[in-house]
């Protein structure tokens, strides 16, 4: 299985995304000011849990805290070794109870066109139950338009996806939205990213 976050490829000594490395800083120029008046983040789908190791480091006011599936913990573990950051969290998308208390924001990064979409709803009713009044929804990653790819190479990106796996695929902007504002979200920013991607911020409006 693979995990939520950016695909690693495997070292001898710890798990390496090249996307995390490439995206950690066009990212954090964002987050560093949507997240000022924040004290705790959860990140959903940590991936290798580089971004966490990155992220901390530059908001040291932030208790960053990490999860992902059962099979990416240990990797995550190595990359945090570095670090003073909590252990991660064992966290299933499916998972009826999530091991999470309430935080002010939730982060996650090249998720949703990896889940099947009724993961993607499932994300957005669970992440309205773990996040405190007006906090943040943060979401970065590829998305359509109006059914529109943002770029030939997205196109191409999307059919690699599916030949994958069927369920998985590049999210229509709209569709999302909808998800987001059904879960008492409201749009913030939709920050264009390098690479065709997009920062997307909500916050919760209760």
């Amino acid at each position: 299985m693979v995990c939520y976050g950016d695909n690693p490829t495997m070292s001898e000594i710890k798990p390496f995304s090249q996307a995390c490395e490439n995206n950690k800083q066009p990212i954090l120029n964002h987050l560093k000011a949507v997240l000022q008046d924040s004290h705790d983040v959860l990140e959903v789908g940590s991936g290798t849990g580089q971004h966490a190791v990155y992220f901390s480091a530059h908001m040291p006011w932030l208790l960053w805290q990490c999860s992902d599936r059962f099979e990416n913990i240990s990797g995550i573990r190595s990359w945090l070794a570095e670090t003073s950051l909590p252990a991660p969290l064992s966290l299933d998308i499916r998972d009826e109870v999530w091991p999470a208390e309430q935080y002010d924001a939730i982060f996650t990064a090249n998720t949703l066109h990896i889940m099947g979409w009724p993961e993607v709803e499932l994300f957005f009713a669970k992440a309205d139950k773990h996040l405190k009044a007006t906090a943040l929804l943060c979401i970065y990653g590829p998305f359509k338009y109006r059914g529109e790819f943002t770029s030939p190479s997205n196109a191409d990106f999307d059919l690699w996806l599916k030949g994958n796996n069927p369920v998985s695929g590049i999210r229509d902007f709209e569709a999302i939205e909808r998800l987001a504002h059904n879960a008492s979200f409201s749009l913030l920013a939709d920050h264009n990213m390098p690479a065709n991607n997009q920062l997307l911020v909500w916050q919760r409006r209760r």
